[in-house]
């Protein structure tokens, strides 16, 4: 192979996670990092969400998104020990750091580097995965893509729309072919409740008077050359379709908004072992994997609603990952085996859908990211039998942070629960 290339952290993936760990490591002390982004340019999806609402937790201002990826991305091009491989495809990860990726100027590349942090982000479920019945026509687009087609092709896929799905990108899509002046005939949602933040609902649907249809599916797609309309039905709690509920709602096109799923192919090339709920890896509280020297932050460890979260996470695994680096590999990787054979293992309990990280060292000050199974009011969030914080008000759309701080431990002590291997975090009402 031509190219041989040595970095202390690469970093795969120059979206607002592989930026802030890419920072968050040459701080930290890593001399040399490296950034392999397979698009024409940094920020990831960012560059294509030209609406505002980012940033608000992060620098307490709303900014769009391009705007905030360059609160990063200068910093990054000037900093003389971050080095960027744009147009650049990862095609393997071994679980030794080695990876072999190509680049249209220096044809197949070989990196070795002493820590790698995946920050690879996620793609959209799309029609393929959900298994519509109906023929295949034109006007069947992921919200996403329809996204970028108007926001920086200029391009309308539509002008009548239906939307499946209520996910934020979704959300964000019915305001914005609104604004450009399509009819967006109805959102349908299949569960009972909204799956995008609360904000988007009254500021994208009730702000425009679009309909939103719970717990209703599309069933059938009609058209031959382009969707003529597709047919909506209501779902029943196992979410099958009820007979006698069928409506016909005509458009041209249907967006789907119905998921996000990790990019972990390479991931599990590495053979880091994977989390069922999350789709993202395992990882403790400096997000490390359970594989020695590679960490995880941003999407594809599991999936965000705030950007803000993204860079806080993404830093941990960045300065954690040049800490790493500047440790000698086989000391690092004792350290870890030592280090996981005391942690503590959390597990989601009674009306939580997943808690990150999965593991902890016991005494550490740490922030547990979870979401909840279903909406609910007055609940109190308890770990080992601990009470931790309560909610007047949770949905599974918004995911929670909640620190664990030093009285917690000396509460989860006293109590025993420390004693064991697991905890168990559960959402339980007052």
């Amino acid at each position: 192979m031509r190219n041989t290339h040595y970095t202390d952290v690469a970093i795969i993936g120059g979206g607002p996670a592989g930026l802030a760990a890419a920072l968050a490591a040459r701080k930290a002390g890593a001399e040399h990092v490296t950034i392999l982004e397979r698009s024409h340019e940094l920020g990831g999806i960012l560059q294509q969400c030209i609406h505002n609402g980012f940033g608000i937790h992060r620098f307490k201002e709303e900014l769009t998104g391009p705007e905030y990826a360059y609160r990063f991305i200068p910093e990054v091009e000037a900093d003389p020990g971050i080095h960027v491989y744009l147009n650049t495809m990862v095609l393997s990860l071994s679980s030794d750091k080695e990876m072999t990726a190509v680049h249209p100027g220096h044809g197949l590349i070989k990196l070795r580097a002493k820590a790698v942090v995946l920050a690879m982000g996620c793609r959209e479920r799309t029609r393929g995965a959900l298994s519509i019945p109906g023929t295949r026509p034109a006007g069947v687009f992921t919200a996403g893509t329809a996204q970028r087609f108007v926001n920086m092709d200029g391009f309308m896929p539509g002008k009548q729309v239906v939307i499946l799905g209520s996910g934020d990108i979704g959300l964000i899509m019915a305001r914005r072919f609104t604004l450009e002046g399509a009819k967006v005939e109805a959102v349908v949602e299949i569960m009972p409740y909204p799956a995008g933040l609360a904000r988007n609902i009254a500021q994208c649907l009730e702000d425009f008077d679009i309909p939103l249809y719970l717990s209703s599916t599309v069933t059938a797609i009609h058209g031959k050359d382009r969707v003529e309309g597709v047919t909506v039905s209501q779902v029943d709690d196992n979410w099958c379709p009820i007979p006698g509920t069928e409506r016909y709602i005509p458009c041209d096109t249907l967006l789907l908004s119905v998921g996000l799923i990790p990019e972990n192919e390479l991931s599990q090339e590495a053979e880091v072992p994977l989390d069922r709920c999350t789709g993202g890896p395992i990882v403790d509280e400096n997000r490390e994997t359970e594989i020695s020297g590679i960490f995880a932050c941003g999407n594809v460890l599991h999936v965000h609603d705030l950007v803000d979260y993204v860079s806080e996470e993404a830093e941990i695994a960045g300065e954690a990952a040049a800490r790493y680096a500047q440790n000698q590999a086989a000391a690092a990787s004792e350290n870890q085996v030592q280090r996981q054979a005391s942690q503590l293992a959390i597990t989601p309990g009674e009306g939580v859908r997943y808690v990150l990280p999965q593991r902890i060292t016991p005494g550490a000050e740490v922030d547990l990211y979870l979401r909840v199974m279903q909406p609910m009011d007055d609940i109190t969030l308890s770990l080992g039998g601990v009470a931790l914080a309560r909610k007047r008000q949770v949905r599974p759309s918004e995911m929670l942070k909640i620190r664990l701080k030093p009285q917690h431990w000396d509460s989860l002590r006293e109590a025993g629960a420390v004693q064991g291997r697991e905890l168990c975090l559960k959402a339980e009402p007052r």
